[in-house]
């Protein structure tokens, strides 16, 4: 962890505060001035693990939609029955999507999840993250340089492939208008779609209206595509606040009548799910059953071995780990910023749980939100201990590298130094590597 030299209000500048205005949240830093410096190796495998990840993340997918029974969406994932036949859609990729690793101290990596549903911390890596290291750091690139071209190719292939199932209009962009990181990750993207030559709009999620087997509207205009940010589990069972009316549902239903497109599609609710981990690690357990469904090997040896180096053992129920005496943790389904994330010691005791930093300190409705849902269980690692300065003085915390995967392709690091959990109060410091032949690095380290 690098800090850097200059004062605060000379590095989060009013350029740099209309894109992410958020650098500060709950009255205390997120950003902070420091970088996260990588090595060229650990970017590399980094770009690697999460690409072949990606692909089966994909493939998992398809098998999922093809051959599983609603009643396994539904028990073994979490899927709403209401969601199932939109989820069932195959869409060409999610928008946006974000792998989450743990670098362990002896360098090995693995990944502890995919975000595939409603990824943020998008501003931050693919714009302030190049802007602040070229202006602050000599010898340092940012390692999201491409992250923007990245977005707009894969917008561009679900816009093109929306288009050619009739949805050629307004492409509208929508969230939680009162969540500043939410509304700004969202006018990102929009302007970047807009650079497609698209006709966009930012429609407030409360102001957005539907019209049953009809189509969905804002102030008149009738929507083509839909970005939301904004979790399709919460989606789902949206009732009109007047009359009850099942909008979520009614929402879905034009989806699947193919008169309304979402970025990210319906599918992406599957990989989003805790449970598809599992899921990923069942069919590698049992992958000649699986081929044999198929009639040909599900996964590549790559693949499986991609498996067996950059993933964790993750089941539905703890009995292996409490019979062999192996640390673990269990995750709600739906969690999200460690909300409803519990660790475990070796011996099967309760070491941490993790509730998340409640905005309106509603923290009951959270546990109970969070506390009901299924959960997985997945193998415990070590994270990396690192120092960062801050205002308050120095922190010690754990490094969280996520890694954005857009279109297939690798497209940077997203560091957070937070808890054993890494929560909604974890820091930000812009990932960096080397440029090669400074020698800077190890100057550095």
């Amino acid at each position: 962890m690098i800090q850097l030299k200059k004062a605060r209000h000379d590095i989060f500048t009013e350029e740099i505060e209309k894109i992410v205005p958020y650098h500060r949240m709950y009255g205390k830093e997120y950003c902070l001035p420091s970088v996260t410096l990588y090595s060229e190796e650990e970017a590399l495998q980094l770009k690697y693990a999460s690409e072949l990840l990606d692909s089966v993340y994909t493939k998992t997918l398809r098998f999922t939609q093809r051959y599983l029974p609603d009643t396994f969406l539904q028990e073994q994932l979490g899927i709403p029955a209401a969601l199932i036949p939109a989820a069932r859609m195959e869409v060409p990729g999610h928008g946006v999507s974000r792998q989450d690793y743990i670098i362990q101290p002896d360098g090995s990596m693995k990944c502890i999840e995919n975000n595939t549903d409603t990824p943020t911390g998008i501003p931050e890596t693919s714009y302030l993250a190049p802007k602040l290291i070229a202006a602050h750091t000599d010898g340092y690139r940012a390692t999201s340089s491409e992250m923007r071209s990245h977005i707009k190719q894969a917008f561009s292939s679900l816009l093109t492939h929306y288009e050619q199932v009739g949805l050629s209009g307004s492409v509208a962009f929508t969230c939680y208008d009162g969540h500043l990181e939410d509304k700004c990750n969202t006018s990102y993207l929009m302007e970047i779609v807009r650079e497609l030559g698209y006709k966009v709009l930012y429609a407030p999620l409360s102001e957005l209206e539907i019209t049953r087997n009809d189509g969905l509207y804002y102030q008149g205009e009738r929507i083509s595509v839909l970005y939301r940010l904004y979790p399709l589990e919460y989606l789902v069972y949206d009732e009109a606040e007047d009359t009850g009316a099942q909008v979520g549902e009614w929402l879905l239903d034009l989806v699947t009548q193919e008169k309304l497109g979402l970025i990210n599609p319906a599918q992406s609710i599957i990989t989003q799910s805790k449970g598809f981990m599992a899921l990923i690690w069942s069919l590698f357990e049992r992958h000649e059953e699986a081929s044999d469904l198929l009639e040909e090997p599900l996964f590549t040896e790559e693949e499986l071995q991609a498996i067996t180096d950059f993933m964790l053992p993750t089941y539905y129920d703890p009995v292996l780990f409490h019979q062999n005496e192996v640390p673990y943790v269990a995750k709600s389904y739906w969690g999200r910023e460690g909300k409803g994330t519990s660790l475990y010691h070796s011996n099967g005791t309760l070491q941490e749980r993790e509730w998340g930093q409640s905005e309106d300190g509603n923290l009951e409705e959270v546990q109970s939100y969070y506390g009901q849902q299924p959960v997985i269980y997945q193998q415990r690692c070590m994270m990396e201990e690192v120092k960062v300065h801050r205002e308050e003085g120095l922190y010690t915390g754990y490094l969280l590298t996520g890694v954005y995967v857009i279109g297939g392709r690798y497209s940077g690091l997203l560091p957070r130094v937070g808890g054993r959990i890494t929560g909604d109060m974890a820091y930000y410091c812009p990932a960096a590597v080397s440029v090669s032949g400074t020698g800077k690095e190890e100057d550095d380290r």
